[in-house]
């Protein structure tokens, strides 16, 4: 079937629904394009990194707002897939209008009982799966920028090891896939046990040498929510980015995005400089730091509506 791309997205930025047809065809499409696409997908800057957005739909079009839109703005979203269908529909319609905009996605169920309540049947929750299902586990800009959602993995040393994990499938309970999507930085040297029951805790040492091993400036990742919006750790070899604004509408954090230029040059990642407000610090010498992060804030919530039918509340939305 034909599918009119601007006449969807049109209708999807009212937040609507296509109708079941459209989305399943849609999923289709997706489908075929990732099944092209390597497990760490390249990247060309310039490009613009966004993490978590947890389903909040205005605020996806409040940050489109801000970094601008595909396909004149091409995107790296290291997002979880816990998300409304219209928020799927979106970033589906998307990754078919413009191809390199939407590249790296992690895995976590959701959203099931909100398509089931719209369509009446979970054909379009089950499209949306397989999909998710083939979603890059990573993106790598330039060959010189590592996005990923959560982290490092004791079993990952170079990114030959990733490039030939089986993706298709449910994120496992352990292992290098589980650890790539639920690791986090802390400030300790190596390994430790994580607090979420999934994936590790790794510390400077281990970012540093993976980055040495393979090349790299820099690690870009999401998963954990940060007030400032964007945060560096281990001596800027590592960058947290969250672009959920007011998460969950009560934790009153601003959210950020990463645009990465030819200003991100081999070595010049090792120039973000910290600082008291934000963590980064503009450079005059050259470099990136503190303009390379947008910063913006939630949609006021009088600008924001869910489908009528739906009447969930705000806590089973971001289910």
């Amino acid at each position: 079937m034909t599918l009119d791309l601007d006449a969807s997205l049109a209708l999807l930025r009212t937040c609507k629904y296509l109708p079941e047809a459209d989305m399943t065809a849609l999923c289709a499409r997706v489908k075929a394009l990732l099944l092209e696409e390597s497990n760490i997908q390249p990247v060309q800057s310039p490009v613009t990194v966004c993490g978590d957005i947890h389903g909040q739909f205005w605020d996806l079009l409040e940050l489109l707002r801000v970094g601008g839109e595909p396909p004149e703005t091409g995107y790296v979203f290291m997002v979880s897939a816990a998300c409304p269908c219209e928020l799927a529909m979106l970033a589906s319609l998307h990754k078919v209008w413009a191809p390199s905009s939407v590249q790296k996605g992690a895995r976590r169920s959701g959203g099931r009982a909100r398509c089931q309540h719209k369509y009446g049947n979970a054909n379009v929750w089950k499209a949306c799966c397989q999909v998710f299902d083939y979603l890059n586990l990573a993106a790598i800009i330039d060959g010189r920028v590592l996005c990923v959602h959560g982290g490092l993995s004791p079993d990952v040393r170079t990114l030959d090891q990733i490039r030939i994990i089986a993706r298709a499938q449910e994120v496992p309970h352990e292992g290098a896939f589980c650890d790539l999507m639920w690791s986090d930085p802390d400030d300790i040297e190596t390994w430790n046990v994580s607090p979420r029951g999934a994936g590790w805790l790794f510390g400077a040492t281990v970012t540093k040498e993976f980055n040495q091993i393979n090349g790299l400036d820099l690690i870009a990742r999401a998963h954990q929510l940060v007030q400032e919006g964007y945060k560096l750790m281990h001596d800027n070899a590592i960058v947290t980015v969250w672009s959920a604004p007011n998460y969950c509408y009560r934790c009153g954090n601003v959210a950020s995005i990463f645009r990465v230029d030819d200003l991100l040059a081999p070595g010049r990642a090792a120039q973000l400089l910290p600082d008291e407000e934000h963590g980064a610090e503009a450079n005059g010498g050259g470099g990136v730091g503190r303009d390379h992060f947008r910063i913006f804030e939630a949609v006021p919530d009088q600008d924001r509506t869910t489908p009528a039918r739906m009447n969930l509340t705000s806590a089973q939305y971001f289910l």
